[in-house]
């Protein structure tokens, strides 16, 4: 519930103006509850129209994009670049494509960017974009001429120093080696303005671990400020099985946890005996198949249709599919079976009242904003490369990666005790997050 007479105010015209975009509401609603003693605090934010300007953005770029599939037909699908704002650097968010989205989806992702960006303490502004093209079953001819379309629109509005976009859901590396040659094809122009790409024409190593890596590092770094604790012999749940999941599922492994469940939209995986990663990524990254062929060729293996991976019992909950996947009876369910800890993968998988429940029974929780910065602090690294041009090995890129991780788990813990709530890292990831960005819009004038 919003106490501020400010916020609740800037948060009413919100809804009114954007009623049908629940996600953006949400992302909003849980930004402005959490910063309500900073606002208290600094009454200059008000006098500016901090909170008006932030949640507006800069621009929307709504374009057709027309394609033709592999039998001569046209198709005509939607795009979307919201460039939400750059009082910090140039914007950088991912695209993503999927039947899901729309404008409510891309304002929720680019807002939460926002923040996730601050929160590295790198120099990156907020942004997201993507189509609802679906990928899934087209040729890599049909995705190649999608982006191409695409790209012939989207290259008017980015850049290596005005906006970065990346991969996201439905955009791997394929998609933005398509994206990237299309650019370059229409402005002779190589350079930095795409993250995520191959590290032979200038993308970095890591990247594709870079999220899902992030997420255990940030995880681990949580156990050990508070629960004096680690990664080794705990049982994991992961929700997804795209590269997020599939990551983190390595690392946790890595750092000695029993990883129990991955899944996709039809159903989850649950392999008593650790989830055998090497055919997690034949079926998913290799073939693009759905993960119920897992038991086929894994002995004790079941797969359970239609349902959610939460009522498995483990001690570590990582969702990493998509946005309010664990509702409150998932949280109920963890918290039975004795889950110490939820951290999110994906951009806001755990819907509010599911984060209620788990604050309530002292289960600690992780939020997206954090807790999966991991991709964009690595797609930061490769700005870096690109704009040296230069090469950095994996385990250089690793190091930084996890060295940012562990600094975000100090600014969120550090921001939410100047503002009494200890430990609370949902809070004090929203106030880190808004007071560096907040600053700097006062620092550079009403613009």
């Amino acid at each position: 519930m919003l106490r501020s007479k400010y916020a609740k105010s800037v948060y009413a015209a919100a809804s009114a103006g954007a009623p049908h975009q629940p996600e953006f509401l949400q992302a909003v609603h849980e930004v402005f509850e959490s910063i309500e003693p900073v606002l208290r605090q600094n009454p200059e934010f008000q006098n500016q129209a901090i909170l008006e300007r932030l949640i507006e953005p800069d621009r929307q770029i709504i374009f057709r994009v027309a394609w033709t599939d592999d039998r001569g037909r046209v198709n005509v699908n939607r795009g979307w670049r919201i460039e939400f704002n750059n009082a910090l650097g140039p914007y950088k968010g991912g695209l993503r494509f999927h039947l899901s989205v729309n404008t409510g989806i891309v304002k929720f992702l680019g807002f939460e960017q926002i923040f996730k960006n601050s929160l590295t303490g790198l120099w990156l502004g907020g942004g997201k974009g993507g189509s609802d093209f679906d990928p899934r079953g087209r040729s890599d001819g049909e995705v190649m001429r999608f982006c191409q379309s695409f790209m012939s629109e989207l290259y008017r509005h980015i850049g290596a120093t005005v906006d970065v976009p990346a991969g996201d859901v439905g955009v791997g590396e394929r998609e933005i080696g398509y994206l990237f040659g299309q650019y370059k094809r229409l402005t002779r122009d190589f350079s930095g303005v795409l993250t995520g790409k191959k590290p032979d024409f200038g993308g970095s190593l890591a990247r594709p671990e870079a999220t899902g890596y992030g997420l255990c590092y940030l995880t681990a770094e949580v156990l050990r400020l508070l629960k004096n604790d680690s990664f080794a012999d705990k049982t994991v749940a992961i929700s997804g099985s795209g590269n997020v999941a599939i990551f983190a599922a390595e690392k946790a492994a890595e750092l000695g946890a029993k990883v129990l469940t991955m899944s996709d939209s039809g159903g989850y995986i649950y392999d008593p005996n650790g989830v055998h990663l090497g055919l997690v990524k034949e079926i998913k990254l290799q073939r693009r198949g759905r993960i119920a062929e897992y038991v086929k060729n894994r002995a004790g293996a079941k797969y359970v249709a239609n349902k959610k991976a939460w009522q498995v019992p483990c001690d570590i909950a990582l969702p990493c599919a998509t946005q309010n996947e664990l509702v409150a009876s998932d949280a109920r369910q963890l918290v039975k079976n004795g889950c110490q800890i939820v951290a999110e993968g994906a951009n806001m998988p755990t819907a509010p009242d599911a984060v209620k429940i788990l604050r309530q029974n002292d289960v600690i929780f992780a939020p997206a904003k954090a807790a999966n910065a991991g991709g964009v602090a690595v797609s930061a690294l490769e700005m870096a490369q690109g704009a040296g041009h230069l090469a950095w090995d994996f385990a250089t890129v690793d190091a930084r990666l996890q060295e940012i991780m562990i600094d975000i788990v100090g600014r969120c813990l550090d921001a939410a005790a100047r503002h009494d709530r200890h430990n609370d890292l949902a809070a004090g990831a929203n106030i880190a997050g808004f007071e560096r960005v907040a600053r700097a819009m006062l620092d550079q004038g009403i613009v």
